[in-house]
């Protein structure tokens, strides 16, 4: 099995079927077999999004904005935005594997699994849509996710840095403030429905950045630099002095960052 064709495959199609079944077969071969060769395999640097057929792409400014959750159609912006996070984040967990063949298996691994969790992530989220009348590519999207892979596709360490220890670990802060605001909600069944599936996805995803954190550890530590180096690359791609106006501090302990990092990111107090 040419594992790498297969994740270019899985990656570049737009069929969630398609994208489970190859990337369980990755799964089960990384799983099965120590030794993964990528001998004369090179990486393509990707152009477009996998979902660029399905889903108009629009600046981010031109988004709906996601406040009226008493109807259909703005219940369901929100549950589309969400499904489209988690289904930009199936590729950018494949493309973790396919991107650097040289890692460890227990890297593929790790970032297959995710890719499997946010999968299912993105199924149950696109049912909850379907139910509420639309479907996945009825709403505009932006591409913000997918840029992120392309602008550290030269340095597995700026991947680590900036996709699993800035982006997911945003979205830990994020989860539990849109929980709060659907709360008053609960009675609507669908909004019932997406709380749950909130409250799952955050639980799961505090795991996926503490996988990322790992690998972002383990890679400092194999080219002897200090963890702080995680400060410079978001200096250098102009994302340390981003507002964060709810930074999670028990998650993102949970998830690995320290007390000191918090405090720069966050400029709040832990212990």
């Amino acid at each position: 099995m040419n594992i790498y064709k297969v994740l270019e495959e899985a990656i570049t199609s737009d069929r969630m079927e398609t994208k489970e079944k190859l990337t369980q077969q990755c799964f089960e071969y990384c799983s099965q077999n120590e030794f993964i060769s990528s001998k004369g395999f090179q990486p393509l640097l990707f152009k477009i999004p996998s979902y660029a057929n399905r889903c108009e792409i629009v600046e981010p400014k031109a988004l709906k904005r996601r406040k009226d959750f008493d109807t259909s159609e703005g219940l369901a912006i929100l549950v589309h935005s969400i499904a489209h996070i988690e289904y930009s984040a199936i590729d950018l967990a494949l493309d973790a594997v396919y991107r650097y063949p040289s890692m460890p298996q227990a890297y593929k691994i790790d970032w297959l699994e995710v890719a499997l969790d946010e999968i299912r992530h993105y199924k149950m989220l696109n049912e909850l849509l379907e139910e509420l009348g639309y479907n996945y590519g009825d709403f505009p999207v932006h591409c913000g996710l997918f840029d992120a892979s392309c602008h550290t596709a030269d340095d597995i360490l700026d991947r680590m840095a900036i996709v699993p220890r800035y982006y997911e670990a945003s979205g830990l802060d994020v989860n539990p403030q849109i929980i709060k605001k659907l709360e008053n909600k609960r009675k609507i069944p669908s909004v019932q429905k997406l709380i749950e599936h909130l409250h799952l996805i955050y639980k799961e995803e505090i795991v996926h950045v503490q996988k990322g954190d790992y690998w972002f550890k383990t890679v400092c530590k194999s080219r002897d630099l200090s963890e702080s180096v995680y400060f410079e690359i978001l200096e250098r791609y102009k994302l340390l002095d981003k507002h964060r106006p709810h930074v999670n501090v028990k998650a993102r302990q949970e998830a690995g960052f320290t007390c000191q990092e918090l405090e720069i990111l966050g400029n709040v107090k832990c212990l």
